[in-house]
């Protein structure tokens, strides 16, 4: 059993707020959990609790302009700054930590790992996201998280039937209550909980690296040369890393270890947390044989 998730808050870059969650032994090395963009830190949790309850320390953190974390006064989503915030936070934790991040949270702990803060992780895992990712699919994602950004919605009921529709291999959630984490209620209406910034064009300063597709190779090799081991986990059904550009991913890097998750697509650890859980202990119990 592991006890229920501790909420802290640091400072970030440029005295940005995060909000974070750690359960587990505070002395064990960290996992330390990066979600995509329009999600928040609940989207890992059990995730986080199977690594708890193994013995690691599960570090969750909400991305600056999502969930409880503040949004840039200044507009600033740049990719570098939510590395430069999550380089801020690993602070508080026990050196050589472990980072998992999917999409947006993958490519910020490139950044981290490859380029702002190089040997700081013992380990990174990418969740759905290579460099060179499809960019169909990245329209795709921003159309979602587009529609109904300004207008909100009248109930949760709308909301669920508008993540059935884009996700429709996920079973459709009886109870709604779980949408709550990833919305903020306004009045009469509910509106996702991210800086419309963020994804509306109007941000001072965007996260274009996220286009920068040699940067970000560049990024991936330092890490690989500095001898820290990565695992690629995509979702079978995935339209973000299509199979070909996975193929041609690790055709660049062998060295990066890969988990094709049957029955899931771009939100991995939503679809089948299990087998994305099972892919991840495996992974840290072969590169941290002492914590399992």
């Amino acid at each position: 059993m592991t006890s229920a998730p501790e909420s802290f808050l640091t400072d970030g870059h440029g005295g940005v707020r995060i909000a974070a969650d750690r359960t587990g032994h505070p002395d064990a090395t960290a996992v330390v959990f990066l979600h995509g963009g329009g999600q928040t830190r609940r989207s890992w949790a059990k995730a986080a609790a199977a690594v708890a309850q193994r013995g690691w320390q599960a570090v969750t953190v909400d991305m600056r302009g999502h969930g409880e974390s503040d949004w840039s006064a200044d507009g600033d989503y740049r990719v570098s700054s939510f590395a430069a915030d999550v380089r801020e936070l690993l602070r508080r934790l026990p050196p050589q930590p472990v980072l998992v991040g999917a999409s947006l949270g993958g490519i910020t702990s490139m950044l981290l790992a490859g380029e702002l803060a190089r040997g700081c992780a013992a380990a990174v895992v990418l969740v759905d996201i290579v460099p060179d990712m499809d960019p169909s699919g990245a329209d795709r994602i921003h159309a979602f998280m587009a529609d109904r950004m300004v207008e909100g919605f009248e109930s949760l009921d709308e909301v669920a039937d508008m993540i059935a529709e884009f996700n429709p291999h996920r079973p459709r959630p009886a109870d709604l209550d779980g949408l709550r984490a990833n919305l903020r209620r306004r009045g009469d209406r509910w509106y996702w909980h991210w800086d419309p910034q963020f994804i509306d064009g109007t941000a001072e300063h965007p996260p274009m690296e996220v286009t920068d597709v040699d940067r970000l190779h560049a990024a991936i090799a330092a890490i690989l040369a500095d001898g820290v081991p990565m695992l690629l986990v995509r979702g079978q059904v995935s339209d973000l890393v299509s199979r070909d550009r996975a193929t041609a991913f690790l055709d660049r890097f062998p060295q990066v270890e890969f988990v094709d998750v049957a029955g899931a697509g771009h939100m991995v650890a939503g679809d089948r947390n299990d087998l994305f859980a099972d892919a991840v202990l495996n992974f840290l119990v072969r590169h941290r044989p002492e914590q399992s």
